[in-house]
This record gives structure tokens, C-alpha cells and sequence, in this order.
């Protein structure tokens, strides 16, 4: 395999050729791959799982990973998607909106109509967490830093592997994977199927996957990449069940013969499909062109709006449990160019980027049941309209085009201090078209940025500080709502501002008897956040627009220790405190009756209350412990305190702490490599809650308090156990 050896040479000759104390100087950024990445001048917190943490996990979400990562939150039910945030940012927000975090995979941008995304775990190199404002890289949506994914690749997959799971609630999954290298290329090809009956009603998922790739040396300098992912999921509910006492009393049934504690949507199936080619060019021992292609499409479709009452609000018998209102269609397709070239000196290093977005979204609803839609206006006038199952409630076309240049500039200032300067402009142009003829468009042009030092104490301390921009620009919907929304009388708003933040940071990385430590001090003001003039998710049919209402400021402390106690003994600590509160949003609505055809809207100052969903403190705590070099015993303490449920800050969830337990054991026999495993969630059956939010007065009796919650409760004690053999 000389090619491979002679290319690798070549890239540490690139990334090493500075013989400063600092090390290499070099710029450790790029969104498209991370061969290059390095910590010893990273002027932000950054931290990398690798693809062999993930395999020995054994989890069967993402979110069990990440949450050993200080800063990190997740919004999870079942499956493998899941909304990730970073530091409190957007967790006030649980519908479909942006997280506030740019996801990349292999180079691509991904974004999901629900706000979340879908990872395979099973086809994971690496995870990369990139923390603060982080659009000057990675551009819209970096409001507080970037997950960078790099699915599996290269020689060490030349092997043939297969693996089964079993687990509660009908968990299963099944992965077979064969791969092939030689002097002048590697690939490999992956199938895997995950599935359960869920642990709540109607809360069962099946998804498939395939997906693999191919990289071929076209020379002692240069190779191409070329890489695919195609995924097929079923799920039914999100599992949420309404109201403190319903998610005490039966925790496992979303429906309780009342409505409002119904799924709003169900019968999700969701197609995605991932391709990709990346150019990678060495044209001396210190310069690199990569180029990236990508074409992300994602087909989604499910029911929505459940009904047991016909168009006035009467009790209509004909109509079950099983009736929702609306069948609902997303397509999106996300195309795109990415190009990089990295340059590295004996005292700086450069690195221009440019980055090109071509993606369509097209929303569908049409109304699945006859309805007589009797409309309440503030006035009190009522319209009625009349529905035949097959007619549109919406049908529209967003096409969405992204111009972005951005660069890196590292100096060395002296031989223990460097310093960092990244630049990004994004022009973004929106083409929106409906049924209705409306013909939308607007463009944004912003500028995002970093300037970060280094400084070099001694061989095993560093310090470094930074201060980093994000934005996130408005959506067609709502800047011109008044025009494109099927819902009440939304004025238009073409004047909203992107939304912004401004990242403070200083930390330290330092080494001492084997143990690694780091530590941050954050600060994140948010500017301009988008939100209805009548609240979170304010009455529909109350006259407002989507508006800058106000601002947010997120400071806290993360702290990471890693090292061994013993040699056999090792540990991972994580903590996080957090301090997150709005400093403007004063003039927070919410609808005290809970009915769509109200008009009572009550408003309230928010204004330095705490973020909904952001304890104030986290910890996670891992063990692994090797009595000998076959087996090895983890355990994991995950801890948060108390966090509110709602903007008001009247409903407080109780802090909890759980313990989970995992052995492995790995072997050979012969040529064949075997591994057993066997893992318990939470341990003791500790009753808690997933997720648990409120923004309205859900159960319409004139009061908001804790029936009004939408929860997801945890299933509790979970068991998994499995076996994969690699030959």
C-alpha cells in the first residue's frame, strides 16, 4: 500500500513544518474534513469523539454520547434522531425550528424539516463538537458552534463484520459491513437495520440503512472520495403525553380519551438519501486544495392535527381516535460546492474557502377528512369555509441559494503565542412560490467572524481566549406570514433582522500525570431572536407578526478531566453550570384557554427569566475498568439539576441523577474477533422526564400549571445485549 503511506507522509510533512515551540502552525478549521485537526493553538473549545468511542458505546441513540460532552443538551424520544444544543441556545424552541447549531456530515449541511437530525451510529469516524458562534465557518444557524460527523472510511475497514442486538421494549438491530483496500484504493459497504415496539403507545419505529465508501489514490498526491447514505424510517408517535398526572398515573400511554393529550402528528416516513465526492490535492509538503460535491435530499411524510369534534367544535361520534385532519408532505433537496486550500509557513498558515448552497424545499398539506372550518376573529365575526378530503391547505416551494466566501489566517506573535482571524460573508437569496401565485423574494447579506490568541505557559499548559459572531437569518414564513401562512392573520414583517450572537470565551488545556484537563468561561449574547409579537407559540387567530422581540445572554463554565486513577483504572468527567436568561422579551403571550378558536391572549414581561429547558448544573461521570485486557466494566452517572418547563418560569421539573452499567468483552478465535456485550440504562428505574414543556393552557380549564405540560417521559430501566464478530 505505498501510495497510502507516501500520501500520508506527505500530509504530516504539510502539518508539521513549522519547528516553533508552539508546534505545528497551521489552521486547524475546515467543514469539510478533518485530517488536518489539532488542538495545540485551537483558540475555541472544541472536543472529538472517535468512531471506536462510539462503536464501544453500544448506544442505541447519539444523545448517550454526547451528553458526556460538557455543554451539550439533546431533545430525544426514540429512534435515531434527535435535536442537539449547545450551551442553552434555541432550547426554549421544541417544534420545527433550527437548533441554533449547524450539523455537518461529510462535508454537507444537514437540516430536517422536524429541526432534528438522523445519525447512523453504526457508520460514525468521528464526531467533532465545535462550541460558540461558529458562522464563521459553517454560516447560517452557527449561533453557538457546529457538530461536525465524518462517516467511516479508509483500510482499516478491509475486513468483514457483522453484528446483532437485542434489547427491552422489542429493540432489535442487525449490521453486516464488508470492505476491501489495496495499493490503490479502499471501500466498504454497510447494511443495518434498527427497530422497536417503543415504550410508549403507538410509539414504535423501524429504520433501515445503507451506505458506504469508496476512496482511490490517483497518485502519490492525490485522491477522490466518493460516498453514499441512504436511510428508511418508520415511526409512529413522539410519545409525548399530557399532563403532569397523566405522565405519573400511565406514563407509557400517550392517549388518555382526551384530545388535547393526543400525538399532534403521527406516521412519520422519512427517505434520506446522501451523496457526496471530495477531491483532495497535495501540491507541495505544505499546501491543500480539497473539494467537495453533495447532493442531500430528504422526503418526509405524515399525518397531523388529530380530531374527535367536526368543524364547529361539537362532539361528532363518527369521528375515532384514528382521524387527523391533515396529510402532510416535505421534500427537500440540498445541493451544493465546497472548496478549501490550506497553506501552512514556517510562522503562519492561510486557509480560503468557498462555499455554494443550492437547496428547494416543497411543503404539501392537504386536508385527509371533509371539514367545516368555522373561523373566530377578534371581532368575533364567524366565517365558516368547507373542506373535501383531497383539497390543499397549503402547497408551496422555498428555493434557498447561499454565496459564501470565508477564510483563516493563523500568526505566529511569538514563540509561545499565536493568534487566529476567520472572516465568512454569506449572501443569501430566498425564492418563494405558492399555490395562492404569491411570488416571494429577499436576499441577506451578512458578515460573521473570530479572533482568537494562544499562548503557550509550557509544554503541557495552554491558554487560550477567543471571541466568535453567529446569525441566523428569517425564513420566508416569517417574513411575509401575513402572505404564506394557512393559519389566522399573521401580518407580514419584511423588515425582521437576521438574529445574532456574540461568543466570549478564554479556557485552558494542560496535562498533568497523565491526566488531561480543560476547562472554559463562556459568555453568548443573543441579539434579535425571532419569535410571534403574541409569544412562544401564540394564539393563532390574535392579529401578530414574527418580530426581533428580544435578547438572551448564556454564560457559565465547562469543565472536562480525562486520564487513569491505575493503568486499569481510567475516568471521564464532565460538568457543565450554565446560566441562561432573556434580557428583553417583554411581551410574552400566552393563550389562557388553550382553544385555537380563542382570542384571549394575556401578555407578560419574560424579561430576565431563566430558559426554559437549561438546568444550571450537569455532570456526566465514566469509569472503565479492565481487570484484564479482554474485559472491560463502564460505568456512567448522568446528573442535572431542577430546570423550568415554560417561559413564565411557574412550572419547575425536579433535577435527577441516574446510573448506567455496561460490560464488554472482546476475543479471538482464530481469525475471528469476537465481542459480547451487555448494558443497563438507567439502573435503578429512576422516573423522569425526557423532555417536559409548555407554552399554553393545553387542558382549556383557565389555568397554566403542570397538567398543561407536554411531556416525554423516560422508559425507565433499560436493558441491551449483543454480539459482533469481525474476520
Amino acid at each position: 500500500m505505498k501510495k497510502r503511506v507516501y500520501l500520508s507522509a506527505i500530509c504530516a510533512l504539510a502539518i508539521g513544518a513549522s519547528a516553533s515551540d508552539l508546534g505545528t502552525i497551521q489552521v486547524e478549521s475546515s467543514t469539510i474534513d478533518s485530517k488536518f485537526d489539532t488542538k495545540k493553538t485551537e483558540v475555541s473549545t472544541t472536543t472529538t469523539i472517535s468512531g471506536e468511542k462510539v462503536d464501544e458505546a453500544h448506544a442505541e441513540s447519539v444523545q448517550q454520547l454526547l451528553q458526556s460532552i460538557p455543554g451539550v443538551t439533546t431533545e430525544y424520544t426514540s429512534g435515531d434522531s434527535l435535536k442537539i444544543h449547545l450551551r442553552g441556545v434555541e432550547n426554549q424552541m421544541y417544534m420545527g425550528e433550527k437548533p441554533g447549531v449547524a450539523v455537518v456530515i461529510d462535508g454537507v449541511p444537514v437540516f430536517e424539516r422536524t429541526g432534528k437530525v438522523n445519525i447512523d451510529l453504526d457508520n460514525v469516524e468521528s464526531i467533532k463538537v465545535i462550541k460558540g458562534g461558529a458562522s464563521y465557518l459553517f454560516g447560517d444557524d452557527a449561533l453557538s458552534g457546529a457538530i461536525i460527523i465524518t462517516t467511516k472510511k479508509g483500510a482499516k475497514y478491509n475486513h468483514n463484520y457483522g453484528a446483532v442486538e437485542f434489547g427491552s421494549d422489542g429493540y432489535q438491530k442487525v449490521l453486516a459491513r464488508s470492505g476491501y483496500a489495496n495499493d490503490d484504493l479502499s471501500f466498504h459497504i454497510q447494511a443495518s437495520q434498527r427497530k422497536s415496539d417503543g415504550y410508549w403507545e403507538d410509539s414504535d419505529y423501524k429504520t433501515k440503512y445503507l451506505n458506504g465508501k469508496i476512496q482511490y489514490y490517483l497518485d502519490d498526491t492525490s485522491d477522490i472520495s466518493f460516498g453514499f447514505e441512504y436511510s428508511d424510517r418508520a415511526k409512529d408517535t413522539h410519545g409525548t403525553v399530557g399532563g403532569e398526572t397523566a405522565a405519573r398515573t400511565n406514563p407509557e400511554s400517550v392517549y388518555d380519551g382526551n384530545q388535547d393529550n393526543r400525538d399532534y402528528t403521527r406516521d412519520y416516513d422519512v427517505e434520506l438519501l446522501k451523496l457526496f465526492l471530495t477531491y483532495s490535492k497535495d501540491f507541495s509538503s505544505n499546501s491543500n486544495l480539497l473539494v467537495n460535491g453533495y447532493i442531500y435530499t430528504d422526503d418526509t411524510s405524515y399525518m397531523s392535527a388529530p380530531q374527535t369534534k367536526d368543524g364547529s367544535g361539537a362532539s361528532d361520534p363518527s369521528l375515532d381516535d384514528s382521524d387527523y385532519t391533515y396529510d402532510n408532505e416535505y421534500a427537500q433537496i440540498q445541493r451544493g460546492v465546497k472548496s478549501e486550500y490550506r497553506s501552512s509557513f514556517d510562522t503562519f498558515a492561510t486557509l480560503l474557502g468557498l462555499d455554494l448552497r443550492f437547496n428547494e424545499y416543497e411543503n404539501k398539506s392537504t386536508y385527509r377528512v371533509n371539514q367545516a372550518l368555522v373561523r373566530y376573529y377578534p371581532s368575533y365575526s364567524v366565517t365558516p369555509d368547507y373542506y373535501l378530503a383531497g383539497d390543499a391547505k397549503s402547497d408551496d416551494t422555498t428555493d434557498e441559494n447561499v454565496y459564501a466566501i470565508y477564510g483563516e489566517y493563523k500568526q505566529e506573535i511569538t514563540k509561545d503565542l499565536s493568534a487566529t482571524a476567520n472572516i465568512r460573508y454569506d449572501l443569501i437569496k430566498l425564492d418563494y412560490k405558492d399555490y395562492q401565485n404569491n411570488n416571494i423574494k429577499n436576499d441577506f447579506k451578512v458578515y460573521s467572524y473570530r479572533l482568537g490568541m494562544n499562548y503557550k505557559i509550557n509544554d503541557d499548559l495552554n491558554i487560550y481566549a477567543n471571541y466568535s459572531t453567529g446569525f441566523r437569518a428569517p425564513t420566508v414564513n416569517q417574513l411575509y406570514a401575513g402572505d404564506t401562512s394557512a393559519w389566522g392573520s399573521t401580518q407580514n414583517n419584511p423588515d425582521l433582522d437576521p438574529e445574532k450572537s456574540f461568543n466570549y470565551e478564554i479556557g485552558l488545556r494542560a496535562k498533568a500525570k497523565g491526566i488531561t484537563y480543560e476547562a472554559a468561561i463562556f459568555q453568548i449574547d443573543r441579539e434579535d431572536f425571532i419569535m410571534k409579537t403574541s409569544g412562544n407559540y401564540g394564539d393563532t387567530d390574535t392579529t401578530d407578526m414574527w418580530d426581533n422581540v428580544g435578547g438572551a445572554k448564556h454564560r457559565g463554565l465547562e469543565l472536562s478531566v480525562i486520564g487513569n486513577v491505575i493503568d486499569k483504572l481510567s475516568f471521564n468527567a464532565a460538568y457543565t453550570y450554565l446560566d441562561a436568561y432573556y434580557t428583553k422579551y417583554d411581551n410574552f403571550g400566552i393563550d389562557l384557554d388553550g382553544s385555537y378558536r380563542s382570542s384571549i391572549v394575556t401578555f407578560f414581561d419574560a424579561t430576565n427569566n431563566q430558559i426554559p429547558r437549561t438546568p444550571k448544573h450537569q455532570l456526566n461521570l465514566i469509569l472503565d475498568y479492565m481487570p484484564i485486557n479482554e474485559l472491560k466494566l463502564t460505568s456512567e452517572v448522568n446528573a442535572k439539576s431542577e430546570y423550568y418547563a415554560d417561559d413564565l418560569n411557574q412550572i419547575k421539573i425536579p433535577g435527577h441523577a441516574t446510573l448506567n452499567l455496561l460490560a464488554s468483552y472482546t476475543n479471538k478465535i482464530g481469525d475471528y474477533q469476537y465481542n459480547l456485550f451487555a448494558r443497563v440504562d438507567n439502573v435503578f428505574d429512576k422516573f423522569y422526564y425526557n423532555t417536559a414543556r409548555s407554552s399554553g393552557d393545553r387542558n382549556e380549564d383557565g389555568l397554566f400549571n403542570a397538567e398543561d405540560l407536554s411531556i416525554t417521559v423516560n422508559p425507565g430501566r433499560v436493558y441491551t445485549a449483543g454480539l459482533s464478530v469481525k474476520f
